[in-house]
Protein backbone atom coordinates (compact mmCIF):
# COMPACT_ATOMS: atom_id res chain seq x y z
CA UNK A 1 0.00 0.00 0.00
CA UNK A 2 1.52 3.34 -1.30
CA UNK A 3 1.88 5.69 1.58
CA UNK A 4 0.32 8.91 2.01
CA UNK A 5 1.65 11.99 1.29
CA UNK A 6 1.48 15.24 3.44
CA UNK A 7 -0.47 18.25 1.87
CA UNK A 8 1.17 21.34 1.54
CA UNK A 9 -0.36 24.70 1.89
CA UNK A 10 1.69 27.78 1.48
CA UNK A 11 4.67 26.91 2.99
CA UNK A 12 2.60 25.13 6.01
CA UNK A 13 2.50 21.21 6.42
CA UNK A 14 -0.60 19.28 6.93
CA UNK A 15 -0.10 15.61 8.12
CA UNK A 16 -2.71 13.21 6.62
CA UNK A 17 -5.62 12.54 9.25
CA UNK A 18 -4.57 9.78 11.31
CA UNK A 19 -7.19 7.52 13.09
CA UNK A 20 -6.71 9.11 16.05
CA UNK A 21 -8.60 12.03 15.00
CA UNK A 22 -12.12 9.98 14.47
CA UNK A 23 -11.95 7.37 17.03
CA UNK A 24 -14.71 6.02 19.07
CA UNK A 25 -14.62 4.99 22.62
CA UNK A 26 -14.01 1.39 22.35
CA UNK A 27 -16.93 -1.19 24.92
CA UNK A 28 -14.41 -4.09 25.58
CA UNK A 29 -15.41 -7.55 27.49
CA UNK A 30 -12.79 -8.48 29.69
CA UNK A 31 -11.46 -12.04 28.76
CA UNK A 32 -12.03 -13.58 32.89
CA UNK A 33 -15.71 -13.20 31.97
CA UNK A 34 -18.02 -15.54 31.46
CA UNK A 35 -19.81 -16.03 27.99
CA UNK A 36 -23.54 -14.98 30.04
CA UNK A 37 -22.20 -12.32 31.14
CA UNK A 38 -20.57 -11.59 27.64
CA UNK A 39 -24.10 -12.07 26.17
CA UNK A 40 -25.42 -9.80 28.53
CA UNK A 41 -22.86 -7.02 28.19
CA UNK A 42 -23.43 -6.96 24.28
CA UNK A 43 -27.25 -7.50 24.65
CA UNK A 44 -27.27 -4.48 27.06
CA UNK A 45 -25.34 -2.53 24.28
CA UNK A 46 -27.00 -3.11 21.29
CA UNK A 47 -23.68 -5.05 19.58
CA UNK A 48 -23.28 -8.24 17.90
CA UNK A 49 -19.72 -8.43 18.39
CA UNK A 50 -17.47 -6.92 20.90
CA UNK A 51 -13.30 -6.74 21.51
CA UNK A 52 -11.72 -8.56 24.41
CA UNK A 53 -9.35 -7.07 26.41
CA UNK A 54 -7.46 -8.52 29.25
CA UNK A 55 -6.70 -6.39 32.73
CA UNK A 56 -3.93 -4.34 31.45
CA UNK A 57 -6.17 -2.89 28.24
CA UNK A 58 -4.67 -5.08 25.78
CA UNK A 59 -6.51 -6.43 22.91
CA UNK A 60 -6.69 -10.75 22.70
CA UNK A 61 -9.21 -10.43 19.71
CA UNK A 62 -12.79 -10.43 19.23
CA UNK A 63 -16.07 -12.35 20.26
CA UNK A 64 -19.18 -12.73 18.34
CA UNK A 65 -23.03 -13.37 20.06
CA UNK A 66 -24.23 -15.15 16.99
CA UNK A 67 -20.56 -17.45 17.46
CA UNK A 68 -20.73 -17.88 21.27
CA UNK A 69 -24.49 -18.70 21.13
CA UNK A 70 -23.92 -21.91 18.80
CA UNK A 71 -20.77 -22.81 20.34
CA UNK A 72 -22.06 -22.64 24.12
CA UNK A 73 -25.55 -23.82 23.61
CA UNK A 74 -25.18 -26.33 20.55
CA UNK A 75 -22.17 -28.30 22.49
CA UNK A 76 -24.16 -28.65 25.79
CA UNK A 77 -22.27 -26.08 27.61
CA UNK A 78 -23.24 -24.53 30.55
CA UNK A 79 -22.69 -20.21 29.62
CA UNK A 80 -22.63 -18.91 33.22
CA UNK A 81 -19.38 -21.29 33.62
CA UNK A 82 -18.13 -21.17 30.32
CA UNK A 83 -15.67 -18.77 29.68
CA UNK A 84 -15.68 -16.87 27.15
CA UNK A 85 -11.65 -16.46 26.55
CA UNK A 86 -12.14 -19.61 24.70
CA UNK A 87 -14.37 -18.23 22.25
CA UNK A 88 -12.14 -15.35 21.41
CA UNK A 89 -11.72 -14.45 17.66
CA UNK A 90 -7.85 -13.99 17.61
CA UNK A 91 -7.59 -13.10 13.98
CA UNK A 92 -9.67 -10.37 13.68
CA UNK A 93 -8.93 -7.07 12.10
CA UNK A 94 -7.70 -4.24 13.73
CA UNK A 95 -5.64 -1.11 13.09
CA UNK A 96 -3.06 1.53 15.18
CA UNK A 97 -4.14 4.64 16.56
CA UNK A 98 -1.04 6.28 14.49
CA UNK A 99 -2.33 5.03 10.71
CA UNK A 100 -4.07 6.94 8.61
CA UNK A 101 -7.75 7.37 7.90
CA UNK A 102 -7.01 6.27 4.30
CA UNK A 103 -4.78 3.44 5.18
CA UNK A 104 -7.32 2.11 7.28
CA UNK A 105 -10.30 2.70 5.07
CA UNK A 106 -8.48 0.67 2.07
CA UNK A 107 -8.07 -2.70 4.92
CA UNK A 108 -11.50 -2.31 5.96
CA UNK A 109 -12.51 -2.76 2.34
CA UNK A 110 -10.44 -5.58 1.83
CA UNK A 111 -11.50 -7.47 4.83
CA UNK A 112 -14.96 -6.35 4.11
CA UNK A 113 -15.61 -5.42 7.75
CA UNK A 114 -17.11 -2.27 9.15
CA UNK A 115 -15.56 -1.66 12.23
CA UNK A 116 -12.35 -2.41 13.93
CA UNK A 117 -10.46 -2.32 16.86
CA UNK A 118 -7.70 0.29 17.39
CA UNK A 119 -5.38 -0.15 19.71
CA UNK A 120 -1.51 1.48 20.04
CA UNK A 121 1.52 0.25 19.22
CA UNK A 122 1.62 -1.47 22.31
CA UNK A 123 -1.27 -3.57 21.40
CA UNK A 124 -3.51 -1.43 24.53
CA UNK A 125 -7.23 -1.06 23.32
CA UNK A 126 -8.58 2.51 22.80
CA UNK A 127 -11.39 2.47 21.01
CA UNK A 128 -13.10 1.54 17.65
CA UNK A 129 -13.28 2.87 13.82
CA UNK A 130 -16.29 2.49 11.57
CA UNK A 131 -16.53 2.99 8.12
CA UNK A 132 -19.53 4.57 9.00
CA UNK A 133 -17.39 7.53 10.76
CA UNK A 134 -14.75 7.60 7.47
CA UNK A 135 -17.97 8.26 5.40
CA UNK A 136 -19.20 11.18 7.43
CA UNK A 137 -15.86 12.64 7.91
CA UNK A 138 -15.50 12.50 4.12
CA UNK A 139 -18.80 14.02 3.99
CA UNK A 140 -18.03 16.85 6.36
CA UNK A 141 -14.71 17.45 4.53
CA UNK A 142 -16.07 17.91 1.29
CA UNK A 143 -18.67 20.52 2.53
CA UNK A 144 -16.00 22.52 3.62
CA UNK A 145 -14.08 22.32 0.20
CA UNK A 146 -16.12 25.58 -1.02
CA UNK A 147 -15.65 27.48 2.22
CA UNK A 148 -11.62 26.89 2.04
CA UNK A 149 -11.30 27.69 -1.95
CA UNK A 150 -13.58 31.09 -0.56
CA UNK A 151 -11.28 31.90 1.43
CA UNK A 152 -7.87 31.34 0.17
CA UNK A 153 -6.83 34.71 -1.65
CA UNK A 154 -8.47 36.54 0.27
CA UNK A 155 -8.05 39.76 2.01
CA UNK A 156 -9.86 42.08 3.92
CA UNK A 157 -9.04 45.86 2.71
CA UNK A 158 -8.54 48.15 5.51
CA UNK A 159 -10.19 51.52 5.86
CA UNK A 160 -8.59 54.45 7.27
CA UNK A 161 -10.08 56.98 9.13
CA UNK A 162 -8.92 60.27 9.07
Amino acid sequence: MEQIKPHHFRGAKFKARTVKDIIQPAKSIFNKVSVKTALDEMRARAIDSSPVIDQRGELLGTVSKNKMNRNVGGLGHDPKTEPVETHIEKNSAYCFEDQTIAEVEQMMLNAKVGEVAVVTRENLLVGTISIEAIAQKKRSRKRLEPLKSLTIGCSIPLLHHE
